[in-house]
């Protein structure tokens, strides 16, 4: 069976200190807010169709954060408060005000910076999903330090088959990979300012971490942790060290890696559905 990707129209806007950031909108008109925060080295891509679908019953964005995608590639420290800034001038850029309220969906890297948002705006945050987080590690896995090796191999060739063998091991089964996403990868990584924000924020998100009561203090705020059963870049186990939340819940998607919404994108998609609908 041959596989269609469709790529729809590309939106930006300019932040107020100059930069373009790509992002995709729908369901404009709902009244609930959620955002999609992606991954290192990923884009808002990654996220397949669960963005336009939840758009049904939300005002869902999914952007591309700053040094990544198709966003703009700035020479800058990528830290963690980096990047919570950016979310923050982000959200105001596109008319969502301190005062509403939003869901925070991250993923990976993504689940940090959605945390270390969540802290900091408890009152603005209705409800936090952290997929695969990172923010509790203690340095870079294996897998970690082999995805930043493959992401800065300057030799093509070599490139294309390190970036392969990383994206395969994301996975749960190797065979689900899609080539066109390691095309993908290399095509942005190649861009100007690519490799220092993916090294800039590679180092500053794998040495440091959450404190324990810095977590204690989003008690308020719902939250739901999914973990892929076979995650090998931030393993499953680090579930538990999230549980610290103490309003929150937590799934284990069995046969699934770090990305369990592009292996089990279905059942991703009604959890994440069910959560956002209880009242």
């Amino acid at each position: 069976m041959d596989i269609i990707i469709v790529f729809v129209s590309q939106m930006f806007v300019e932040l107020n200190n100059g930069f373009k950031i790509r992002y995709d909108e729908y369901g404009k008109e709902k009244q609930k807010h959620i955002l999609f925060i992606h991954g290192l080295g990923s884009s808002l891509l990654v996220w397949r169709d669960i963005p336009q679908a939840l758009s049904e019953h939300f005002h869902v964005l999914a952007v591309d954060l700053i040094g990544f995608g198709q966003s703009d590639k700035p020479q800058a420290d990528y830290t963690i408060e980096y990047f919570t800034e950016f979310i923050r001038d982000f959200i105001r850029k596109i008319g969502i005000k301190d005062k509403d309220k939003i869901t925070l969906i991250g993923h990976s890297l993504g689940g940090y910076i959605a945390l270390n948002y969540a802290i900091q705006n408890k009152r603005q945050i209705d409800r936090l999903v952290l997929i695969d987080s990172s923010g509790m590690l203690e340095g870079p896995t294996s897998l970690l330090k082999q995805y930043l090796d493959a992401a800065m191999e300057e030799d093509v060739d070599l490139r294309f088959k390190k970036v392969t063998s990383v994206f395969e091991n994301l996975l749960a089964e190797p065979y689900r990979l899609l080539p066109v996403f390691v095309n993908i990868f290399i095509s942005v990584i190649d861009k100007h300012g690519a490799k220092q924000a993916f090294q800039s924020a590679f180092k500053n998100s794998t040495s440091t971490c959450v404190k324990e009561d810095e977590l204690r203090k989003i008690k308020d705020i719902p939250c739901l942790i999914i973990w892929g059963e076979k995650d090998r870049l931030i393993p499953v186990d680090h579930i538990n060290k999230f549980r610290l939340i103490e309003n929150s819940e937590s799934v284990v998607i069995i046969d699934a890696g770090h990305s369990p919404f592009v292996e089990k994108t279905a059942i991703v998609y009604q959890r994440l559905l069910s959560f956002l609908n209880d009242k």
